[in-house]
């Protein structure tokens, strides 16, 4: 930029379109948080579908005796197909839970629920009128496991439509294919089968809707983070403008003035001051950027939303106010931070003495390091089940996913844990 250029474009301008970078960085940290509020709701929705699955599997073994027992007064072809209606969702269902996402989960779960229903539904065509001496047909026995897979597939009040739809129809069976049908045997059926349905129903909407609140909760404080680190970046900006117009502007229009002639001292001065100027105006060019003290601040915020006891020390590098981190690389590095927090508060406490934890944020010019540290119970990783997905999905799992991130647990029983993520800006572009 030449000196009249300069001259041309008032400093204010400069300010103008500053604060007008910070408050659209405000917006993009906020919707970042709205796209990683579910990971709470994504974990329990896993958990629920692995144990679905693993649990629908065994109730099939268990009813291979009665199936083969009932199968001898129906054709092999309803048996063989209701078999697999019936059960034959539960093992994807397992796998799809360990492998794929909410979607996924969603879509077999229904597939599950809404086959149950067809096989209810087709057993006029299957069993014969009155031939079943048993106080129950066997596709009424797995109903709580069709139940628990419409909680997983539908919203509450479809789950609860369809356990009292499911439980009728159950009940309703008796009707045509009990030896020795009573009206009370199809009241104690219904009323057993609701009873039951009604405690999975219950214990799922429960479950889920817990982590729903885990999740608006962990939304909250990261827009409360992002505000504040937006803020904060947003009065240093006012002071850094205030003090670039006052030791710099001022001063030279005022030695200009006094000087009356051409001066060396006050033209280096000029040009030093549209220097400065010229990268008060280029500094914020991509509105969508940290800089080394917002990033740190940001997660910093974050951390201390979850246990504001953890000690939180940054250490810097050379050329360390270069760095230049995306808003939403921020985000996600905060959403592993505080979900290694959280996992150390919930799994690391020692009988009898208090667990130090700290973080230690390294920062350079183009990385970012991030230390989580505890000296609590431990654990080996090689034991964690597979259905625990805090450190999995919540840690490992985002900072893959995050161009220019890489994430490292390590611990051992007695012996406290490390988390360490990195960031560095050259994976980012």
């Amino acid at each position: 930029m030449t000196a009249s250029s300069a001259l041309d474009s008032p400093p204010v301008e400069a300010h103008t379109m500053t604060l007008s970078a910070l408050t659209r960085r405000i917006r993009g940290a906020l919707d970042t948080a709205d796209e990683s509020s579910t990971a709470a709701s994504d974990r329990i929705l896993r958990r629920l579908g692995v144990s679905a699955g693993i649990a629908g599997i065994i109730l099939g073994l268990f009813e291979v005796p009665e199936i083969a027992e009932q199968s001898r007064v129906a054709p092999h072809w309803w048996t063989a197909s209701a078999v697999v209606l019936v059960f034959g969702f539960f093992p994807i269902l397992a796998l799809v839970s360990l492998v794929a996402g909410r979607r996924p989960i969603k879509v077999v779960s229904a597939c599950a629920a809404l086959s149950f229903l067809a096989v209810v539904a087709t057993l006029p065509f299957g069993l014969e009128v009155h031939t079943v001496n048993a106080s129950a047909v066997w596709p009424s026995r797995v109903l709580a496991m069709a139940v628990i897979a419409a909680v997983l597939a539908f919203p509450t009040r479809w789950a609860v439509a369809y356990m009292l739809l499911a439980s009728a129809a159950a009940a309703v069976t008796t009707i045509y294919t009990m030896v020795d049908f009573t009206p009370l045997l199809f009241v104690e059926n219904f009323l057993r089968a609701a009873g039951l349905s009604a405690l999975f129903v219950w214990c799922g909407t429960a479950a889920l809707g817990a982590a729903e609140r885990v999740d608006r909760e962990s939304a909250i404080a990261a827009r409360r983070a992002a505000v504040a680190a937006a803020a904060q970046a947003r009065d240093r900006e006012r002071s850094r403008f205030a003090a670039l117009i006052h030791d710099a502007v001022l001063s030279t229009l005022l030695e200009a003035s006094r000087a009356g002639t051409e001066s060396a001292v006050v033209r280096r001065q000029a040009e030093r001051t549209l220097e400065q100027l010229d990268e008060s105006r280029g500094a914020q060019r991509d509105p969508d950027l940290f800089d080394a003290r917002s990033a740190v601040l940001f997660l910093r915020t974050a951390v201390h939303e979850v246990n504001p006891s953890i000690r939180f020390a940054t250490r810097t590098w050379p050329g360390f106010d270069d760095l230049r981190m995306p808003v939403h690389a921020a985000s996600t590095l905060a959403a592993a931070l505080t979900e290694a927090v959280r996992n150390s508060l919930r799994h690391a406490s020692v009988p009898g003495r208090e667990v130090r934890r700290t973080v230690t944020a390294t920062v350079s010019a183009g990385s970012i390091r991030i230390v989580f540290t505890d000296d609590g119970a431990g654990f080996d990783l090689a034991q964690v089940p597979a259905d625990r997905l805090g450190i999995s999905v919540s840690i490992m799992g985002r900072m893959r996913q995050l161009a220019g991130g890489s994430a490292f647990v390590e611990s051992q029983p007695g012996e406290g844990t490390t988390v360490t993520l990195v960031w560095g800006g050259d994976g980012s572009h």
